[in-house]
């Protein structure tokens, strides 16, 4: 262990948790002990606090006794004399310095100060509300932390290795090209990137302003705040990931830094000079198994047995090999990668633009728009189909008719993306699960917008890019490298074209059209009844290790990203993955969906913590969730019926909670019989919760699920017998308490009021 790292932190630890105490105090004296201290858009109270003293802190003065338990871990600063190199109590130290940073952001948030204000900055796909009422991000405020929202949507991205972990970044890069560079070797990694802390009143947050790189959730770049303590969202959301994810309750402490050390791959990366301060918050982050490297000379820690391998690095900027600041970030982020062990998955796409998935949120705005295809002012379609290994050319790329030389700047034309594939363990039932990942492989290059799929997508080049080169062929080298790197074991030959022409546009449109009805009349026939074998993702295990999803075809994943066609084309792409064919056997119970082969595979698969599973049933032994679910049903007694909660829906529920209260009763792998996570269009299911009565049951649900679904709920309805249903469910415009809920139902006759009791 360092002497002079010691030192610093323990130094820096005896004055973030002296402030801390201080700024506690005044604000119990300026506004009483009884005020309240939250997180917005977050549950577990603040985090870090609950995760290393169990302490649940709803006010300012629980948040006071927070701090006496901070004070009983910090040490004194060595004395010269006398050096007793104990790494113990820098880690107490550290954790110390958590909890004071915390506490100190807790208070900044009940003075308002909190979001920190940044002018200028902007954030894409943020969806705070800013203390001036401004959703979205805008308004120059920073991130402040994570919502619940984003850290479930990021979820099923961490566990199936999209993205590998984040970084925290700490400080402020030499040159703003170098910060670019560091940043964009990141995101080619897809690692999230969390930015905070300043040197000399400059942050790395700064410089992407100055260079125009878009931050916010939609790019995977989170800026904090442009101090050292908004680094506490960081270490928040990898609390907030074992709580959330791996089921484990706050004061777990040592649970919880090993679930981190073990399962959130996680660096903190120290850019410019560092502090105490700085030392003493990395102190804190090595107790989660979190490495340190720094980009200037300080003394270095060695292995012994806290991370995974090295504790703290030292990497000099400048005297790293290479002649451009991009390509000693590309080394320095290289040895962050490896000091971690992360497993990063890079697909090299020859196109003249970055790739990678860090880029999917981009949005392209139409001042800075070069061409857009579909939207309100064409068409476009995009349409993969299987041929036979004789009817393509692998690697063919046309484009038949112009190219958007001759439209304006900012206007629109028509594309048609026609796929064909070709391989000996290609099936039929494989085209639409390949064709969905048109999207994300098209959103990943720098500067693409890409929405919608089928006959309603919508795509968008930006200036930047059509600047540098990108044509409308690129989007057929992407889908060609992209579908042998992902798809190899299944696809031998990938042919790309793409239409322009009027004539030959409106023919293939008609012929994708016609596929596209084809499908759905096929997946509709598909019932559970009509299959041998249901399939398992084990996916969430990486972070929730007792839960195992059984997907069948009338009920799909959780997450809503893989459905039974799903499964089994992965299946077949990698025969030891995730997902696994279940063999139903014998039929225990038909009517809440009860197999043999079911429940000793969840059995099996849970660490023995799961003995039975009803498919179709909230009640009677529901199906165990992670934490990545869309949607929470949840049973209200009282109006004998079930509420449906959308991830996306921050408000308050009839159940007293809202939807990140009732993450924590549905998630980490817990079956709890009355609650469940599920995937939204499960709802549309004739199986969803059928042994309790179905979609009658439904008293409550979430606005934006009524208007994101609204046509296909009507046409449950429909097949439920009762057309009006919909308009007798309620939401959170209607009702956010029982008392609320019970007279709405009862005006409107709602069907539940009259079904048998639910219990």
């Amino acid at each position: 262990m360092s002497r002079y790292i010691a030192k610093a932190a323990l130094r820096g630890a005896n004055l973030i948790v002296a402030e801390a105490e201080q700024m506690v105090e005044s604000a119990i004296t300026d506004l009483g002990a009884d005020t309240p201290v939250a997180f917005t858009n977050t549950a577990y109270y603040l985090p870090v606090i609950l995760g290393f003293t169990g302490m649940e802190v709803n006010n300012l003065g629980h948040l006071q006794k927070a701090l006496v338990r901070a004070k009983s871990l910090l040490n004194p600063v060595p004395f010269e004399s006398l050096w007793l190199p104990y790494l113990g109590e820098t880690l107490d130290g550290g954790a110390a310095t958590l909890l004071a940073m915390e506490a100190i952001e807790a208070v900044r948030f009940i003075r308002g100060q909190q979001p920190e204000p940044i002018p200028g900055l902007q954030l894409k796909g943020t969806s705070f509300t800013n203390p001036d009422g401004n959703g979205g991000g805008g308004g120059g405020y920073a991130n402040g932390p994570i919502d619940d929202i984003q850290l479930r949507a990021w979820g099923i991205q961490l566990v199936d290795g999209r993205m590998p972990g984040f970084a925290a970044i700490v400080g402020a890069a030499r040159t703003n090209e170098a910060a670019v560079a560091i940043v964009r070797e990141l995101q080619k990694r897809n690692i999230l990137v969390f930015l905070s802390g300043n040197v000399n009143g400059r942050s790395i947050i700064h410089q992407l302003m100055e260079e125009g790189v878009e931050m916010g959730y939609d790019t995977y770049i989170v800026p904090f705040g442009t101090d050292t303590i908004s680094a506490i969202y960081a270490l928040g959301f990898a609390t907030r990931s074992a709580l959330t994810f791996g089921g484990m309750s706050g004061g777990q402490t040592r649970d919880i830094l090993l679930y981190n050390k073990f399962r959130v791959f996680a660096f903190v990366l120290a850019l410019g000079e560092v502090d105490d301060l700085k030392y003493a918050a990395a102190a804190g982050a090595i107790n989660y198994g979190f490495p340190v490297i720094a980009d200037t000379v300080i003394p270095q820690i060695l292995p012994t047995g806290v991370t995974p391998y090295e504790h703290v690095i030292s990497m000099p900027f400048d005297d790293i090999e290479g002649d451009t600041d991009a390509e000693k970030a590309r080394r320095l982020v290289q040895r962050c990668t490896e000091v971690r062990g992360l497993k990063v998955k890079i697909t090299e796409v020859p196109i003249p633009v970055p790739y990678g998935s860090a880029f999917e949120g981009e949005r392209v705005r139409r001042a800075d728009m070069r061409v857009e295809f579909g939207g309100q002012k064409a068409q476009a379609f995009e349409y993969l189909r299987m041929v036979g290994l004789d009817e393509i050319e692998d690697g063919r790329i046309r484009v038949v008719g112009p190219t958007f030389d001759e439209v304006p700047p900012g206007g629109a034309m028509n594309l048609g993306i026609v796929v064909e594939v070709a391989g000996r363990k290609m099936q039929e039932d494989f085209e639409p699960v390949l064709e969905r990942q048109l999207h994300y492989f098209v959103n990943g290059a720098s500067g693409i917008q890409h929405v919608g799929q089928r006959d309603i997508t919508w795509i968008r080049f930006s200036n930047a890019t059509v600047e540098k080169g990108f044509k409308l062929e690129s989007i057929g080298d992407i889908l060609y490298a992209r579908f042998h790197a992902d798809f190899g074991a299944i696809v031998d030959k990938v042919q790309v074209t793409i239409y322009t022409d009027p004539d030959a546009f409106q023919e293939w449109l008609g012929k994708a059209r016609e596929a596209y009805q084809a499908r759905n009349v096929r997946l509709a026939d598909m019932v559970d009844a009509s299959v041998e074998e249901f399939y398992s993702c084990t996916l969430c295990q990486s972070f929730a290790p007792n839960h195992v999803c059984v997907i069948s075809p009338e009920r799909l994943g959780l997450c809503g990203a893989y459905n039974w066609l799903d499964c089994k084309a992965s299946n077949q792409i990698n025969p030891t993955g995730p997902n696994q064919p279940i063999q139903k056997g014998i039929c225990l119970d038909s009517d809440y969906g009860v197999w043999q082969g079911s429940n000793e595979f969840a059995y099996q698969n849970s660490h023995q913590t799961v003995e039975r599973i009803s498919m179709y049933s909230i009640m009677q032994d529901p199906m165990t969730a992670c934490g990545c679910f869309e949607c929470i049903a949840m049973v209200i007694p009282e109006a004998n019926g079930v509420m449906v909660a959308s991830r996306e829906d921050p408000s308050m529920t009839p159940a007293g909670m809202t939807f990140s209260t009732l993450a924590g009763v549905a998630g980490g792998g817990l079956q709890t019989p009355g609650v469940m996570g599920v995937g939204k269009y499960y709802l549309l299911s004739r199986k969803f919760i059928s042994a309790e009565g179905g979609f009658k049951r439904v008293v409550w649900m979430s606005s934006v699920l009524k208007a994101t679904m609204a046509e296909e709920l009507k046409a449950v309805c429909e097949r439920e017998g009762d057309p009006d249903l919909l308009d007798k469910i309620a939401d959170e415009r209607s009702a956010t308490t029982v008392e609320e809920l019970l007279p709405f139902l009862e005006e409107r006759e709602h069907p539940a009021l009259a079904m048998a009791p639910i219990f």
